[in-house]
């Protein structure tokens, strides 16, 4: 049965870093965090999310959606090394619709 192709840019974007899995690290930046590890995909996510918080606090429209893309990224190569599928992030987040924030949270003890 032939894979369906993904239509939602997220989607779309994993799938292309799935692809980079094994790639030479010479080759390909992707492939470069795959093999330093997830320790290392993961400080870069962080550090994608701090450029964005910059960016926001600095009110600069353009550089917050430039680094956005960039953390959007970044979890995606995240996701792919830890074997999560996008889709099961859109099911967590469609089983939350309708639910309030606050009782989400107490629901979870936070």
């Amino acid at each position: 049965m032939a894979q369906e192709t993904p239509t939602h840019a997220i989607d779309r974007l994993h799938a292309t870093v799935l692809a980079r899995k094994g790639a030479d690290p010479g080759e390909s930046y992707t492939a470069k965090l795959y093999a330093k590890g997830r320790a290392k995909i993961a400080q870069k996510l962080g550090e994608e999310a701090v450029e964005c918080v910059i960016e926001a606090t600095r009110d600069d429209h353009d550089g917050l959606v430039a680094e956005s893309a960039d953390l959007l990224y970044h979890l995606c190569v995240l996701w792919a090394d830890a074997g999560v599928d996008p889709a099961e992030v859109w099911e967590k987040l469609e089983a939350r619709a309708g639910t309030s924030g606050l009782e989400e949270k107490a629901r979870r003890g936070e």
